[in-house]
């Protein structure tokens, strides 16, 4: 039986062995990767099986390319690296301009990484559910966002949306297949990505395909044989390689196929760069995995821009050339741990070389070979592979020149230089401290005394973690019991002054009073969407005000002399006579907001009266205890607003006795 072990890869994430005699190659097509023999002896016989699979797994699933050949989707075949981009990530949109800001995100990874060939704009997960807005909703109510993916496809990034198949618990449109051919339509999509789907139905693929021809679809993880034909792309998330690299069944299949590697909550990524520069495939950034910092080392950040350096400069070898996968190289190469793919098109042959080991290689590859950087030549010929990193080499016919793009290559190289800082970026996520307020605090209050506490705090290990820090660092695919189990963390609270918290929320008829003063919020996106001709109803005058954002409850609270509670000050308050909720019950906004610099959060405390049925990847709802904590990811735009989220105040010192 296997037995669950979160840091080790599972049975289904592990490559698939390549029998040498009478293989079943009906079986090789449920291969992730195929295993790479150790044995150099072996590996004719290995290609010559891989050859065989792939002539007999087409001719069984009749694939004829012709999804390949859609002119709209040729750019695919070249898409090397794509980006997983939180639509509020601190980079892409600036919350102080209130607007998207991509060109600074993209500068950013053009310096580090080398650049982006396409981004996925993540939108919904994970503060779905908190009310009954679906995954379009989450899409067509952002401002600007059409202009948003014009200008990215100005600056000559392509744009995936991305699809929750498990989105069926909030508000009820159109069926999915139209709802997501419609978004696709209106907003110039050139991609899904398939969020926890490995393919799209048939019906779903000749819509997208009716509504923007040349659509790519990117499946996540492993995708069927038979669906290569009308997926472009996917997503090679959890692929655990062999020990000596082994080749990637789907881009194997179909060379125009695009994989991109990507172990989210890794913080080394050698072996998946180094599988991908084999291969011939891309990569998949993903730096901010639903809120939580999962930054790149420089180490790995620098091998992916060398890497894409040159898989841009020779993309029509690595795709049309002849791929011979565990190359043949020097004896002392294989000793150490080296190991390459030869691409040949007419009188060139790249190699595409990695080092397995921990130490630099410094010797003989291939004899004539002549390495893509001054840097990595010596004496004799041989070729540097930086320990735990790649090089390339490039092989001339004796009557033929070094080709146009490998003198401007070996240029670049030069200019990028490996490096062997393979530590974590750290990012702390810091407090936005507010100020004291000490205006005259409600005549129905409950009083915190000043003095130390000791909280118990209750959440539930979403993929958002909590204050700091990854919830799975180094782990591999995210499974219960760790994924969504209840959990506990002690906070140690120490208050300078005691502090009043309101008894109850802010009322309808309360935030009309500090209307009547003028006051406006910058952005008027769902603000207040509940009131009619600008006032509420007589029958909401005294119920909680919802439709209210962050920045428009710190407003009221300003107004009135005092300030938003901190997470901590309402579990306190929640705990003392006199407290109560107002009715329907709704989330509370606290004074709990955080940046690291690229991800916006703050802690929900109460819960509401709704509860999205149908999916754990919802935002816990219903009403909660105080200890419960959730976070929430702020989106910007004032799009915070909703029905089911409200506020009371607080105040500081000896008037909030």
């Amino acid at each position: 039986m296997y037995a669950f072990d979160p840091l080790v890869p599972r049975p289904i994430d592990l490559p698939t062995g390549v029998p040498l005699e009478e293989p079943d190659l009906v079986a090789l097509d449920e291969a992730k990767i195929f295993v790479g023999p150790a044995d150099v002896v072996d590996r004719d016989a290995w290609r010559a099986v891989l050859h065989g699979w792939r002539d007999d797994a087409r001719a069984r699933h009749g694939f004829d390319g012709a999804a390949y050949d859609r002119p709209e989707a040729a750019w695919a075949a070249n898409c090397f690296t794509v980006a997983q981009v939180w639509l509020w990530d601190e980079l892409f949109y600036s919350f102080e301009e209130r607007r998207f800001t991509p060109e600074r995100f993209l500068d950013d990874a053009r310096e580090r990484l080398g650049g982006l060939d396409a981004v996925v704009l993540w939108h919904a997960y994970p503060i779905i559910g908190l009310d009954d807005r679906n995954q379009w909703d989450h899409y067509r109510e952002v401002p600007g966002i059409g202009e948003l993916v014009g200008r990215l496809h100005e600056l000559g990034v392509r744009v995936f949306v991305d699809y929750n198949p498990w989105d069926t618990g909030t508000r009820r449109g159109d069926d999915d297949v139209t709802e997501l051919a419609a978004l696709v339509r209106d907003l110039g999509a050139d991609g899904v990505f398939l969020d926890t789907l490995k393919k799209a139905d048939p019906e779903l693929v000749a819509r997208l395909e009716a509504a923007r021809p040349g659509i790519v679809l990117e499946g996540e993880s492993k995708l069927p044989v038979e669906r290569i034909a009308d997926h472009s792309t996917s997503w090679a998330q959890f692929f655990a390689d062999s020990p000596v690299p082994g080749v990637l069944r789907a881009h194997w299949f179909e060379r125009r196929h695009m994989q991109h590697h990507i172990r989210r909550w890794h913080r080394d990524h050698s072996e998946e760069l180094q599988s991908a520069w084999l291969n011939g495939v891309g990569m998949m950034v993903w730096e901010v995995v639903f809120g939580v910092w999962v930054g790149w080392s420089p180490r790995d950040a620098a091998t992916l821009k060398r890497m894409l350096t040159v898989q841009r400069a020779a993309a029509d070898l690595l795709r049309d050339g002849d791929w011979t996968p565990l190359a043949p190289l020097a004896d002392e190469a294989e000793a150490a741990g080296v190991y390459a793919s030869a691409w040949t098109q007419g009188p060139v042959r790249l190699y595409t070389l990695v080092n397995r080991g921990d130490t630099d290689y410094l010797g003989p590859v291939v004899p004539g070979a002549i390495a893509l950087t001054d840097r990595g030549v010596a004496d004799g010929g041989r070729i540097l592979v930086p320990a735990r990193g790649v090089a390339a080499a490039v092989l001339v016919a004796a009557d033929a020149g070094l080709p146009t793009w490998a003198s401007a290559v070996a240029v670049e190289l030069d200019a990028q230089p490996p490096v062997a800082d393979a530590s974590f970026p750290h990012r702390i996520a810091r407090r936005i401290v507010p100020r004291p307020r000490f205006g005259p605090p409600p005549a129905e209050r409950v009083v915190v005394p000043a003095g130390e506490h000791v909280l118990t705090v209750r959440y539930r290990a979403r993929e958002t973690g909590m204050y700091q820090g990854a919830p799975y660092v180094d782990e591999w695919k995210p499974l219960v019991p760790r994924l969504h189990d209840a959990r506990t963390l002690q906070r140690e609270v120490s208050l300078e002054t005691s502090v009043a918290v309101a008894a109850v929320e802010v009322t309808n008829a309360e935030f009309a009073e500090f209307l009547a003063t003028g006051w406006r919020p910058a952005d008027d996106a769902r603000f207040l969407a509940h009131w009619v001709d600008g006032a509420p109803a007589a029958v909401d005058a005294d119920r909680p005000v919802t439709h209210v954002g962050l920045d428009d409850a710190r407003a009221y609270c300003e107004w009135r002399g005092g300030r938003l509670p901190t997470e901590d000050e309402w579990q306190l308050a929640a705990g003392l006579p006199g407290f109560r909720r107002g009715t329907p019950e709704v989330w509370n906004w606290t004074e709990s907001e955080h940046s690291d610099g690229r991800t916006r959060f703050l802690m929900l405390k109460g819960g509401s009266h709704y509860r999205a049925e149908g999916s754990d990847w919802y935002v816990e709802g219903g009403v909660h205890p105080p200890e419960v904590s959730v976070k929430y990811l702020r989106p910007g735009f004032g799009l915070d607003r909703g029905p089911t989220v409200g506020f009371r105040i607080a105040f500081d010192g000896k008037q909030a006795r």
